[in-house]
Order: C-alpha cells, then sequence, then structure tokens
C-alpha cells in the first residue's frame, strides 16, 4: 500500500472506525513512524500536531484501539483505520468523539457463515457441516426442507422454545445450502434491500 505522506508535510488524516459496529470512533493524524508503530503493536498510534510526538491512544486512559484493518482511499492520502476499542474513546469519556453511542452487536450469522465455509474448505472428519458436504446439495436441500417443515409445525403449536431452535436449525441449514453454490449472505440481503428500495414510496419534491 503506497501512501501520500507528503501531500500534508508528513501527514495523513486516519479516520478511525469500530470494526464491528461500523460507527466512525475519532479522527486522528498518522506520519510514517505512526503507521509503522500501529502495524508493529496492533496498538493504533497517531501523531500529535500539538506535542509534535507519536502517542499510542490508550496509553494514559487504559482505552486501547486495537487494530483489525486499514485501508487506504483511492487517492492514498486517507487511512481508514478498522478497530476494537477496549473502552469510551473520547477523551470525555464518550463512545466516540461525535458523541454517538457505540453499542458491540456481533453479527453472529456472518460468524456462522465464516465457519461454515471454513468447514466447506477444510473437510475436518469430526463436523457434521463436513458431512452435509459430502453427500451434496440435494441432502443439503433436503435438510433445509425438512427444517422449514419443522419451523411451520411449531410455529402451529405454539411452542415458543421449540420454534427458536427449530429456526436456529433452518439458518444454519440454508448458510450450508447457500455456501454449497457459492452465494454468500450478503448478495442475499442485496436483494431484500433492493426489493425494500422499490417498495419505499418516493418522497414527492
Amino acid at each position: 500500500m503506497k501512501i501520500d505522506f507528503q501531500k500534508m508535510n508528513g501527514l495523513v488524516p486516519a479516520i478511525v472506525q469500530d470494526a464491528n459496529s461500523q460507527k466512525v470512533l475519532m479522527l486522528g493524524f498518522m506520519n510514517e513512524e505512526a503507521y509503522q508503530r500501529t502495524l508493529e503493536s496492533g496498538k493504533v498510534t497517531f501523531y500529535s500536531r500539538s506535542r509534535k510526538c507519536l502517542w499510542t491512544k490508550g496509553e494514559t486512559s487504559g482505552n486501547f484501539l486495537l487494530l483489525k484493518d486499514i485501508l487506504l482511499d483511492c487517492d492514498g492520502d486517507t487511512l481508514l483505520v478498522k478497530t476494537q476499542p477496549t473502552g469510551p474513546v473520547c477523551h470525555t469519556g464518550e463512545d466516540t468523539c461525535f458523541f454517538e453511542h457505540n453499542e458491540y452487536s456481533p453479527d453472529f450469522l456472518r460468524t456462522l457463515e465464516d465457519l461454515i465455509a471454513q468447514r466447506k474448505k477444510d473437510r475436518p472428519s469430526n463436523s457434521y457441516t463436513t458431512t452435509l458436504f459430502e453427500k451434496g446439495i440435494k441432502t443439503i436441500a433436503r435438510k433445509v426442507g425438512e427444517e422449514a417443515t419443522e419451523v411451520v409445525i411449531e410455529a402451529l403449536a405454539g411452542d415458543q422454545t421449540r420454534l427458536k431452535e427449530e429456526s436456529a436449525d433452518l439458518l444454519y441449514h440454508l448458510l450450508v445450502l447457500l455456501q454449497s453454490r457459492d452465494i454468500a449472505l450478503d448478495e442475499v440481503i442485496t436483494v431484500l434491500d433492493k426489493r425494500h428500495a422499490s417498495a419505499v414510496p418516493k418522497k414527492e419534491s
């Protein structure tokens, strides 16, 4: 990644984002040394324009920004730093420097999707998911049908606990089916999003 540190006299803006919630947490600046230290330590480090020195976020408060990824913009002069904050980010005690609540909300479906994709690739012998992939698409599709039927049965029976359990089984087997056809969950969500956008009435100007 070729970063243009010269455009702003050795500095580049670093937009810090929570990798999970996608909330923008703060804006800082990095020089090349701060960037390298961030990569080496795994803790986001900035260059202080007022103190003229490096500073690692959290070195006094203990609220570090743990590095997850760094992306460079199209002009090569701005960084998007994806992090996992270990506490409030702003010096005021707020979650973000923009006074937004940064609620941790892990997306378990995507975590499960990643695990299923890994099972498809590695095929560990003691895995039920591996068994499904080995048996093929017909077996997987049949399981989706069976679980869908169970969901309907429990919904009509009014058993809340069983309905939740069968719904979980259905979602799992559907993710396996999608992986077997190399379809990502986000692709399905995109279809839903497009349908929603077309269904929402447009405001008259």
